[in-house]
């Protein structure tokens, strides 16, 4: 293994965004963290605007930061997130949970093309993606359905087998742009084409690719989508998520929630609704401002990088993870569970084996050896393992096999018990 790890050594020093690793907190204790595509790293700078935040703004200022920047401010970070996102001005705004904005988008889409009565869906989304539309189905009533288009690998959905799921009365396609569980990513493209083709819309989630793939949502035309904020974009647990709604489509479409963040006016205080220009119609109630601006700096660092750059370094560290673990891993009962195209992949690679599990649980386990290693598991047996260029290293990468090559050929993963923890 040595002369894979002195590759990994020259890998780190020709990264050309090795910089970035030190704007991100590790803490003190040796670690290698892999599960950023889950909860990225605190951002340094994140962490004194919260200081400040809390110390001046809220503190000395209190109310009067409204007028300072706070009212504005998820329409400011939404334009950042736009540039990611390859979105235009004005399309983005960040509000709510990735899953009420969900809600309030099929609902929109699904009153925007009332008289079609068919949502698809596939078997690899999110299952919260899945109980907002079986509300919905549950919701409108007699009539409607909800379609989940299988996989015919568990990695994977055939673009044929979608596409005749996709028939005339189809009102809405909701779909992960990238699987959690697989990383399969869809060509959005082409996806996008297909469904408007048939007179429905697209809404995309976008919460595993956002901040790990370039952004294409007015190159592809797409007509809605979602996402959050604490994988990639390391805002924090819980930050607030964004929605996106095509420009020509923002008065034509209604939120099903009326909040008084969303009325054309909030301070008018009028009793009777109003909807509020463009995309500001789709905030509810008001911003929860301390999470909110951590999210900030690591926008300003992608925008200063380029996506592209970013993705370059992605693609990189997922081939060189893919081909040492087919070296090292796979002889040991591992199998791949993402696609090998990095053009059919996200920013993630989940390995298969049939003790997970408890592999996972070695290695999070600080007395077991000297460095410890953050990935997750998700049900059955899938180890997922989160490429995110901005604080991984290949060095990271080399050692995390390392260490799971030595727990598996020593059966170290025996002494963990096999019963599931609350949060995997």
């Amino acid at each position: 293994m040595e002369s894979v790890y002195k590759e990994a050594l020259s890998l780190d020093e020709q990264d050309e965004l090795s910089a970035y690793r030190s704007k991100f907190i590790s803490g003190k204790e040796k670690l290698i963290y892999l599960d950023g595509n889950s909860l990225g790293k605190l951002p340094a700078e994140s962490k004194a605007i919260l200081e400040r935040s809390v110390n001046i703004e809220w503190g000395e200022r209190l109310i009067r930061s409204w007028n300072e920047g706070w009212f504005t401010k998820n329409a400011e970070l939404g334009d950042k997130i736009a540039q990611i996102a390859g979105a235009s001005e004005g399309e983005v705004i960040i509000t709510d949970t990735t899953s009420v904005n969900l809600y309030k988008l099929a609902h929109a889409a699904l009153n925007f093309k009332m008289g079609r009565t068919r949502i698809v869906t596939d078997e690899l989304n999110f299952p919260s993606d899945l109980y907002i539309l079986q509300g919905l189905v549950k919701e409108f009533g007699e009539g409607y359905e909800l379609i989940i288009v299988p996989s015919r690998d568990g990695m994977t959905i055939d673009t044929m087998d979608l596409k005749e799921a996709i028939v005339d009365n189809t009102a809405l396609v909701s779909l992960s742009h990238v699987a959690f569980k697989s990383s399969f990513r869809y060509n959005m493209k082409e996806i996008t084409s297909l469904v408007q083709d048939k007179g429905a819309m697209i809404l995309w989630d976008l919460s595993h690719s956002i901040g790990a793939v370039p952004g294409e949502l007015n190159e592809s035309n797409a007509d809605l989508a979602v996402g959050c904020t604490y994988k990639y974009l390391n805002g924090g647990p819980g930050s607030p998520a964004f929605l996106y709604v095509r420009k020509d489509l923002q008065d034509k479409l209604s939120s099903p929630i009326w909040g008084w963040f969303g009325d054309k006016n909030p301070f008018d205080f009028e009793l009777n609704y109003r909807p509020g220009e463009g995309i500001k119609r789709f905030l509810t109630g008001t911003p929860p401002i301390l999470s909110l601006k951590t999210i900030e700096p690591t926008l300003d660092m992608m925008n200063e990088i380029s996506m592209e750059r970013i993705r370059k370094k992605s693609v990189s560290q997922s081939d060189f993870l893919i081909r040492i673990a087919e070296k090292f891993l796979y002889p040991l009962g591992f199998q791949t569970g993402s696609p090998m195209d990095p053009e059919k992949r996200g920013s993630h690679l989940s390995l298969r084996h049939p003790e997970a599990y408890r592999i996972c649980k070695a290695l999070i386990d600080p007395d077991l050896g000297e460095t410890v290693v953050i990935p997750d598991f998700r049900d059955p047996d899938n180890i997922r393992f989160g490429i995110t260029p901005l604080y991984t290293a290949y060095t990271e990468l080399f050692i995390a096999v390392r260490e799971i090559r030595s727990i598996v050929e020593d059966k170290l993963f025996l002494k963990y018990s096999l019963k599931r923890e609350q949060v995997t």
